[in-house]
């Protein structure tokens, strides 16, 4: 029987997990909807995670023995294990996770952001490995982030620092789903740029296919497919996109001095679309003594999953603490 640790990455829009030995070899993984159930319910959630988790567990050859969980969300506090007025979930204030998945699985448990969670999985596994200072940003339903100092995620005194998606880009400006208006994520995601092109739509003159697609059928996915093919609303959609957030990476870098900057995401996957101009608007607003320093890279675990492998390895880690598992081959 092998032992894994379940690793778990709940987004707005999917739920993924995955078992994952001590190497960070991954056995099985695979997604359901975060939405599947009704909204706001967490207990029907999580029973419906766990059903699916023993599925998955049924189709892998070796049996899995699950030794411990770990579980990364949006406005997940690693010191209660609680996810607390989470703006990408349509759960409601702050919800006692670990301790109600607890009932299904009787392991050591541990619960952090989702971006922490990938920032653990690009350093252990992934080409932050052997950085001790650097910073991931993902690019999903919102705009995360996961800081990284002097080998140590940053979590703060409450358990939240580095919420990046929510520093005030436009005071009075779009609507992020907290209700605040300005955040950056609202303008820097895969939400904020269909926002973007419709406005663009309105704007531009241009023929494009997005013009036929309605808001809801609208996917970042598909933004990004007509960039990379040359669409020119798309592409000044990315431009936008890229902009914002390469001057909010020089004020990063200014207070932080990391290593390197990784991209993750659906919208990393745009690729040069997206990194070229965000590493020029970046260099651009960049404090004299900082430009040309520091690297704005893709996660090199693309086709792997960095947040559950970071759950994973934040599971390993509370159940041996001893064991420096950054160190493992």
């Amino acid at each position: 029987m092998k032992d894994v640790a379940l690793g778990i990455d709940i987004g707005g829009t999917n739920t993924k997990f995955g078992f994952v030995d001590r190497e960070g070899n991954m056995y099985a993984e695979t997604s359901v909807s975060t939405v599947k159930t009704a909204p706001g319910d967490v207990e029907a959630y999580l029973k419906y995670v766990y059903e699916e988790v023993e599925k998955l567990r049924d189709t892998v050859d070796e049996k899995m023995n699950i030794v411990g969980c770990g579980i990364g969300a949006p406005n997940g506090n690693y010191f209660t294990g609680t996810i607390e007025y989470a703006p990408n979930l349509t759960f409601q204030g702050v919800v006692p996770i670990l301790k109600i998945f607890q009932q299904y699985y009787d392991v050591p448990m541990v619960l952090t952001n989702d971006a922490n969670a990938a920032a653990i999985g690009e350093m252990i596994y992934g080409g932050a490995k052997g950085m001790k200072n650097f910073v991931i940003i993902t690019l999903g339903t919102g705009l995360g982030s996961g800081f990284v100092a002097n080998g140590d995620l940053i979590y703060g005194n409450d358990g939240f620092a580095g919420e990046m998606g929510h520093l005030m880009h436009r005071p009075g400006g779009r609507t992020c789903g907290l209700g605040r208006q300005g955040c950056l994520e609202a303008y820097v995601s895969a939400t904020g740029i269909k926002r973007t092109v419709f406005k663009l739509l309105a704007d531009m003159v241009d023929e494009t296919p997005l013009r036929d697609v309605t808001y809801n059928n609208l996917s970042a996915a598909m933004i990004t497919d007509l960039a990379l093919k040359g669409d020119p609303v798309a592409l000044e959609a990315f431009d936008y996109t890229a902009e914002l957030l390469g001057r909010s990476l020089s004020d990063i870098v200014a207070i932080f001095s990391p290593e390197a900057i990784f991209l993750l995401g659906g919208l990393a996957k745009a690729g040069d679309t997206l990194f070229k101009p965000t590493k020029q608007y970046m260099e651009e607003h960049m404090f004299e003594i900082f430009k040309n320093k520091v690297p704005i890279l893709p996660s090199a675990l693309e086709g792997r999953n960095a947040a559950v492998l970071g759950s994973s390895a934040l599971a390993w880690k509370e159940i041996n603490p001893v064991v420096d598992i950054s160190a493992q081959p």
